[in-house]
């Protein structure tokens, strides 16, 4: 059994093998090939944070699979009456076949996974968002062909996308080049982790100079909007703009993991300009979930 609670939890073998078999699932998906090796598995979706994209591909992906799904808003369990996170795993892993969590505290989805019968996928939580940069780097691979070997700039807060990129590049073998305010850098741990992979900058421009990829979100992310009005002022000047995709590559591509601020964090004329590839990405969370749930499950396929 394993779990997928950040990007390093599998190694780079396993991580080969999922951009493989997304490659081959979303092609059925599009030719209309009905493939469902999932039948009669139950996917357990729980959540404590709001969610878009998440829910969706989720959800759709294990149906499409074969299996079902039922939604857990952690409001609605006894958690809110004091149930140990233990107990319910306890609980729920003998009922559904796999769990995906979306919530705050990472230690909340560690406990839960220690306890758990069944494997656990991390669907965000405030240090770690796996699941969007899995399907970030296959993105990349679809347009562009591997990412071995190239250049990653990310601009704006150090936050869950961010760290889970460090995790990304060093296992992938990519240079990630961070630009960040001052105090919303990444944490030391996970730049120590980064190792020569990471480069620090205090300046948008400079992190994406011959940058392969462009990528940002949101500068006051869930849980943090008390700060929105501090954040705001630290974060200007950190727009990805045409003046910043100008420092890349002229093939450079633009991601963001979406929901987008144009005007923001983001230029309305990049996000939905030529050089953007958000939709492609935002729809592979879909394929590259369906692949990670096919292989927590049934391991290696190759048909």
């Amino acid at each position: 059994m394993r779990h997928f609670l950040r990007f390093r939890d599998l190694e780079r073998a396993e991580l080969d093998h999922l951009f493989k078999r997304t490659r081959v699932i979303k092609e059925r998906f599009k030719n209309y090939v009905a493939y469902q090796p999932l039948v009669d598995r139950m996917l357990a979706m729980v959540f404590e944070k709001s969610s878009t994209r998440t829910r969706v591909s989720f959800e759709a992906g294990i149906h499409q699979l074969g299996g079902s799904s039922i939604v857990l808003n952690m409001g609605e369990t006894q958690l809110v009456r004091g149930e140990p996170i233990e107990d319910v795993a306890r609980v729920v892993s003998r009922m559904v076949d796999i769990v995906m969590i979306r919530t705050f505290e990472h230690s909340i989805i560690e406990r839960f996974a220690s306890q758990s019968r069944v494997p656990v996928i991390n669907g965000l939580t405030n240090e770690h968002h796996p699941c969007q940069v899995l399907a970030d780097v296959y993105t990349f691979h679809e347009h562009r062909g591997p990412i071995e070997g190239r250049s990653v700039a990310w601009i704006g807060d150090g936050n869950n996308m961010c760290n889970s990129w460090i995790e990304a590049a060093v296992l992938l073998g990519f240079d990630l080049r961070v630009a960040t305010p001052k105090d919303y850098a990444p944490s030391p741990a996970f730049v120590e982790h980064g190792g020569a992979r990471v480069k620090l900058f205090s300046d948008p421009k400079e992190a994406a100079r011959g940058a392969d990829l462009v990528t940002t979100d949101v500068w006051t992310s869930m849980g943090f909007e008390e700060e929105n009005a501090k954040r705001l002022k630290a974060f200007a000047g950190f727009m990805v703009d045409k003046a910043v995709m100008a420092q890349a590559r002229p093939d450079a591509v633009f991601m963001h993991c979406l929901p987008a601020h144009r005007g923001e964090e983001v230029a309305a004329d990049v996000v939905d300009g030529p050089q953007s590839v958000v939709w492609d990405e935002a729809e592979n969370r879909l394929h590259a979930q369906k692949a990670l749930m096919e292989y927590l499950l049934l391991g290696k396929v190759e048909s």
